[in-house]
C-alpha cells in the first residue's frame, strides 16, 4: 500500500484529494523545530500499487513521481532499477515498531519488486487472485522463515491468512511433506481450501493411525489428534508445519502445546487473529513455538516485557514491539482497506463431531426405514427429515434435548465461538443470523456462559417496540458486542452499521435472503469493510445447499417450501443420496 500525504511547510497537511481510503498512519516527518525526524500520526490516502501507478495527482512531489516510475517498472516485471538512489526520505518514511529508524529506500523498493514477482510466480499454481497485501504476506513468510525458521502471521480475521499460508505451502511443496494443524471443526475446510486454491498439492486428512505422507502431500489434522497421536507426527521430518488458530497453543504447559513444539519442521508458521487473548505470556508461547532460538527463555520475557508493561511502562511496550517485529506480522483491515472490496465473503466448512455424525446417520436411517411416502405426506416427511438433519448440524442437543453442556459437541458452534472470541478481542461487534428460534436461544445462552456476554435475540415473536429497543441499544456506542437475529424477522428493513462482521450460522435455500440479511450492516452509514462468514457443516445436506448457491441455481422462494418441494420431487434413491453424509469427504 502507498500512503499519500501532503506537507504544509511546517507540518503534515490534510490527505490529498483523489483516490484511496482516508486513514491516519504513523510516519517519520520533520520535527517542528527542524533538523530531525519524529514519528507523527499523519492523515493519508491509502492506495494499492496499480491505482497509484495510474493516478494523476495535483501538486505531486518528487517522491510521487519517483515511486510511480518504480511501480510501473515492477508491474511490468522489470528488474529493480537505481531509483532508490534518488528517493527522498519522504518516499520511505515508514518507522519501525519502536520509532527509532525508518525503512531504507533500497528495502522499500526491494519489497515492492519481490511482492509483484511472487504474485506473478503464483498465478500459474495458486487458483486465487492475490491482493497486494496477501502477496506481500507470502513474501514476508518466505523471508522470515529463511531468517528465523518460523513466523507468526497475525492478520485480522477476514484478511485471508489461509490463502497466504496455502501460497507459502505451494512454494515449499518440493521440500518434503507438510503439516497443517487446526481446530477439528476446520479440518474439512482446510482440505477443501487447499484443493480449491492449490490443486497441485495432494491433501491427506489424518485422524490417527497409519500416516501416508509422500513429499508432495499436505497432511491436515486437528489439535485433539495432535494431542493424542502426536508421537506419530514426531517420527518424521516435515518441510513445513502450519498451526491455524494458534491461540489454542497459548498455554505452553498443555499436552497439545508440548506436542506442537515436538514437531520436527524446517519451517513453523502460526496463524492467529488473536495472538494475545488474556495476557502477554500467551504471546511468548507462540513466539517460542515458531522461533525458539530468539524466544527461548520465558522468565527473561516476563522480566523484560510482561512485568514492566503490566506496571504501565511505555518504554517496555515499545521495546516489545521492536523485539517481535522480525517474526510477527499483524495487519488490520483499516491498514489495507484500499486493497479490500466493500464486502469480504468467507465460506467455512465445519467438521461434524463424532456425536453429530452418529446422530445424523441415525436420523437419516430412521427416516429411510419409515419411508418418505407420496404426495402431501411425502412433502411433510421430507421437511421433517431435513429440519432434523439441519438441527443436528447446528447442535446435537437440539434433537436429543441434552443441553447441559454445549461446548465441544458441535463443530459449527465451536467455530462460531472462535470467530466471536476474535471479534471481542478486537472490539468488533458481530451479528449472528439463524433460521431457528431454538438455535438462537442456544447461541444466546452459550455466549453468556462462554464470554459473559448478554446478547439480545431479535426474533419475530417480539413486539415492534421491543425490536426497536434492541436496534437502538445495539447501534449505541456502548451497545452489546453480539446480536443474534432470526433470518426471517431481521432479513430486511434494519440498519445495524455499528457491526461490520456477520455470521450466518445455518444455510438458507436462497442466497438472496442471506445477502439481504448481510446488508443490515453493508449499507449507507457503514465506514468499514464488511466481513460475511457462512458456516456449512461438511459432508451433509448443507453442502448440497451451498452447492446450489455456488451454481446460482437456488430457488427464488423466500421460505423453505420451494426447496423442500424440489427435494420431495426426487425419487427415493436420489433423495437419500442428497441427504446422506458423504463419509469419503
Amino acid at each position: 500500500m502507498f500512503a499519500l500525504w501532503t506537507w504544509a511547510g511546517h507540518a503534515a497537511g490534510p490527505a490529498p484529494v483523489g483516490p484511496g481510503d482516508r486513514e491516519t498512519v504513523a510516519l517519520a516527518v520533520p520535527a517542528a523545530a527542524g533538523g530531525t525526524l519524529e514519528v507523527t500520526d499523519v492523515d493519508a490516502a491509502l492506495v494499492d500499487p496499480v491505482t497509484f501507478a495510474d493516478s494523476t495527482l495535483e501538486h505531486s512531489g518528487e517522491s510521487v513521481s519517483a515511486w510511480q516510475r518504480i511501480v510501473r517498472s515492477a508491474l511490468a516485471g522489470e528488474p529493480p532499477g537505481t531509483d532508490t538512489d534518488v528517493l527522498p526520505i519522504a518516499a520511505h518514511a515508514v518507522p519501525d515498531a519502536s520509532g527509532t529508524a525508518i525503512v531504507s529506500a533500497h528495502r522499500a523498493q526491494r519489497v515492492l519488486h519481490d511482492t509483484e514477482a511472487i504474485a506473478a510466480d503464483l498465478r500459474a499454481t495458486l487458483k486465487a487472485r492475490l491482493r497486494p497485501y496477501q502477496a506481500r504476506g507470502i513474501g514476508w513468510l518466505r523471508e522470515t522463515v529463511a531468517a528465523h525458521g518460523g513466523a507468526v502471521l497475525a492478520d485480522e480475521m477476514g484478511l485471508g491468512k489461509t490463502v497466504q499460508a496455502i501460497g507459502f505451502l505451494l512454494d515449499r511443496a518440493a521440500s518434503g511433506p507438510q503439516l497443517v494443524v487446526c481446530p477439528t471443526s476446520l479440518v474439512g475446510n482446510w482440505a477443501h481450501e487447499i484443493g480449491r486454491f492449490a490443486p497441485g498439492l495432494r491433501v491427506a486428512v489424518w485422524r490417527g493411525g497409519a500416516l501416508d505422507a509422500d513429499p508432495a502431500t499436505v497432511v491436515v489434522t486437528g489439535y485433539p489428534t495432535l494431542r493424542l497421536h502426536g508421537r506419530l507426527l514426531t517420527q518424521r521430518a516435515w518441510a513445513t508445519a502450519v498451526f491455524d488458530e494458534a491461540q489454542a497453543l497459548k498455554n505452553p504447559r498443555t499436552q497439545v502445546a508440548k506436542a506442537a513444539r515436538a514437531i520436527d519442521a524446517a519451517a513453523t508458521v502460526a496463524l492467529t487473529g488473536t495472538p494475545v487473548e488474556n495476557h502477554l505470556e500467551e504471546l511468548w508461547a507462540l513466539l517460542h513455538l515458531v522461533a525458539p532460538r530468539l524466544f527461548g527463555h520465558r522468565t527473561q520475557f516476563r522480566r523484560r516485557f510482561v512485568r514492566p508493561i503490566h506496571e504501565g511502562s511505555a518504554a517496555a511496550a515499545a521495546r516489545l514491539r521492536d523485539t517481535i517485529e522480525p517474526v510477527v506480522l499483524a495487519r488490520t483491515k483499516s491498514q489495507v482497506a484500499a486493497a479490500l472490496p466493500a464486502k469480504i465473503h468467507s465460506d467455512l466448512l465445519c467438521d461434524l463431531t463424532d456425536e453429530q455424525e452418529r446422530l445424523y446417520d441415525q436420523l437419516l436411517d430412521k427416516a429411510v426405514e419409515d419411508g418418505f411416502g407420496a404426495g402431501i405426506e411425502r412433502h411433510g416427511r421430507v421437511l421433517a427429515a431435513l429440519t432434523a438433519l439441519k438441527q443436528v448440524c447446528n447442535h446435537p442437543g437440539l434433537i436429543t434435548g441434552e443441553l447441559h453442556e454445549l461446548a465441544g459437541r458441535s463443530g459449527k458452534l465451536d467455530l462460531c465461538t472462535d470467530i466471536v472470541a476474535a471479534n471481542l478481542e478486537t472490539g468488533s461487534p458481530t451479528l449472528i443470523f439463524t433460521q431457528y428460534r431454538q438455535t438462537g436461544e442456544l447461541l444466546v445462552r452459550h455466549l453468556a456462559e462462554q464470554f459473559g456476554v448478554r446478547a439480545p435475540f431479535f426474533l419475530g415473536a417480539l413486539s415492534q417496540a421491543e425490536r426497536a429497543e434492541i436496534v437502538t441499544r445495539f447501534q449505541a456506542a456502548d451497545g452489546p458486542p453480539v446480536l443474534v437475529l432470526s433470518l426471517r424477522a431481521a432479513g430486511t428493513g434494519l440498519t445495524l452499521t455499528r457491526a461490520a462482521d456477520v455470521v450466518h450460522f445455518d444455510r438458507w435455500w436462497n442466497p438472496a435472503v442471506e445477502a439481504q440479511a448481510s446488508d443490515r450492516v453493508h449499507r449507507i452509514g457503514q465506514t468499514r469493510t464488511v466481513t460475511v462468514t457462512t458456516l456449512t457443516s461438511a459432508t451433509t445436506v448443507e453442502e448440497h445447499i451451498a452447492g446450489m448457491h455456488d451454481r446460482k441455481a437456488a430457488l427464488r422462494d423466500l421460505g423453505d417450501a420451494a426447496g423442500i418441494a424440489a427435494l420431495a420431487a426426487l425419487d427415493d434413491d436420489r433423495l437419500i443420496e442428497m441427504l446422506r453424509r458423504k463419509r469419503e469427504s
